[in-house]
């Protein structure tokens, strides 16, 4: 799946990202929501800036992960236009934020994680390291406030019939692709 999406083209990704805007926009939890975690692409992932740039068009928070230490959660860094960013560990831009300004991941009300594959059962596959298991597992103790949605974007090819899952995984609640959203 990593080979495939990096083979795509610029014209291609340029679509599939304009495509996932198309979805998201027609979601009513992404219309209804305020503080959204989003992600810059790498590897080949779905581009979500033109998401980004639209959800500052409609007044928006948006906010991007930032890694602190391999084996700690995410924290959020909130994304301004014109905001300078500096590449992490894996070569992927983050928000120049003062710490106190990370917010944890149950601060937000929704946020787009990128995928390797996926399912419909909400399945993920992810690069191997827990990023967004460790930062998410507070969710897998809630019974019935699932705060923030937690929602998988991808490129419709990453679907695959069964993911994998541990007992640490944590599931999604949709899958947005540059076709459709696939409620979980």
């Amino acid at each position: 799946m990593r080979n495939r999406r990096r083979q795509l083209s610029r014209d291609q990704q340029r679509s599939a990202a304009d495509g996932l805007l198309r979805q998201l926009l027609r979601l009513s939890h992404f219309q209804n929501t305020n503080r959204v975690g989003f992600y810059f692409p790498n590897d080949g992932e779905i581009d979500t800036r033109p998401a980004i740039e639209h959800a500052w068009h409609m007044g928006k928070q948006c906010f991007l992960p930032v890694v602190n230490h391999p084996n700690l959660p995410l924290r959020f860094a909130r994304h301004l236009r014109q905001q300078p960013t500096r590449l992490n560990r894996f070569g992927i831009p983050e928000p120049v934020v003062q710490r106190r300004e990370l917010l944890n991941a149950h601060n937000l009300q929704l946020i787009l994680v990128p995928l390797i594959a996926f399912d419909t059962h909400g399945g993920r596959l992810g690069m191997g390291a827990g990023f967004y298991d460790r930062t998410l597992a507070f969710l897998a103790s809630r019974k019935y406030w699932h705060a923030p949605t937690v929602i998988g974007a991808a490129h419709s090819f990453q679907q695959v019939e069964r993911v994998p899952q541990d007992s640490w995984d944590v599931c999604l609640r949709g899958i947005v692709t540059e076709k459709a959203f696939l409620a979980v």
